[in-house]
């Protein structure tokens, strides 16, 4: 039986990829109420959506009268409770374990009781933050790729108590979204992230070693495996801070030493070192628009 799709799709945090949440959301003709506490980031969020969808007229990936209905889509707020009446609310926060738990315990006074709590998370266990929740059932993984509106993929991921319902709900709204979706369950680093993570990770090992320089690393997976991006420019493109947060959890909660961060990878998040958006990390962003992204 076809799961409906929400009348009103809440998404917590309006960052790089709550936007793109809420963006590709819109264009599929979803209302969307994108909440942030930050008034700066809502109207960062603003700005790029403008930006984002005057590029995609210009390519000619969509019409001017799409732009504009997608637009008058999506309503912003800094109060948590213009998620009340969202019938999914998709929680894309920062990557950290602590911050995320008081979000879904907060979400769970806020959001009305039958309503689907998603996590965007990349690595950290849905069970875990199903249980800061009276909804255990009602919670789910659905985690993006960045930039979301050019990654056609969601990993959708079962905590323990998942429902078959909220799971094919969530299925159901990914791929109205135009995403296809692949199911992991509830392990460290899920699927995705725990294939792409260490091999990040060992090009940082190879890069403090001197083994070959970063523009090398990059280019030997380019070629022989006909990858789009190297490693270590993905992992500019992710957060430098993001990889070691997903490298932590995966060692962690497996206790297994081939997972150790890189020393070179922590030493770039101390000094600041993040990637694009901080216009360095492996490599120098100096030209690089943070907000036509």
């Amino acid at each position: 039986m076809a799961q409906p799709l929400p009348r009103l799709l809440g998404v917590l945090g309006a960052g790089q990829m709550g936007s793109g949440i809420a963006q590709v959301a819109a264009m599929a003709g979803i209302h969307v109420a994108l909440c942030d506490t930050s008034p700066l980031v809502i109207q960062a969020a603003a700005e790029n959506l403008e930006v984002s969808l005057s590029s995609l007229v210009s390519q000619d990936k969509t019409s001017p009268a799409v732009a504009e209905a997608t637009a008058r889509r999506i309503i912003r707020s800094t109060d948590i409770q213009a998620l009340a009446d969202a019938d999914t609310v998709v929680e894309a926060i920062r990557e950290d374990e602590a911050v995320k738990c008081t979000a879904f315990s907060l979400l769970d006074t806020v959001v009305k009781p039958e309503a689907i709590l998603a996590s965007n998370t990349s690595s950290i266990s849905i069970t875990k933050l199903a249980g800061q929740t009276r909804r255990p059932a009602q919670v789910v993984g659905m985690h993006h790729m960045y930039p979301v509106p050019l990654m056609p993929l969601v990993e959708i991921i079962r905590g323990t108590a998942t429902s078959d319902a909220v799971f094919e709900a969530t299925q159901t709204l990914s791929q109205h979204m135009g995403m296809q979706t692949i199911l992991s369950e509830d392990r460290p680093g899920f699927v995705v992230n725990r294939m792409l993570l260490p091999l990040i990770n060992e090009a940082f090992f190879l890069l403090m070693e001197g083994t070959g320089t970063a523009a090398d690393i990059d280019l030997g997976m380019i070629l022989s495996d006909n990858h789009p991006i190297g490693p270590l420019k993905r992992a500019d493109l992710i957060g430098l801070d993001t990889c070691l947060a997903i490298m932590k959890v995966i060692f962690e909660g497996t206790g297994d030493s081939k997972y150790r961060p890189c020393p070179l990878l922590r030493q770039y998040v101390d000094a600041g070192r993040l990637g694009r958006k901080t216009r360095l990390g492996v490599f120098s962003y100096e030209d690089y628009d943070v907000q036509a992204q």
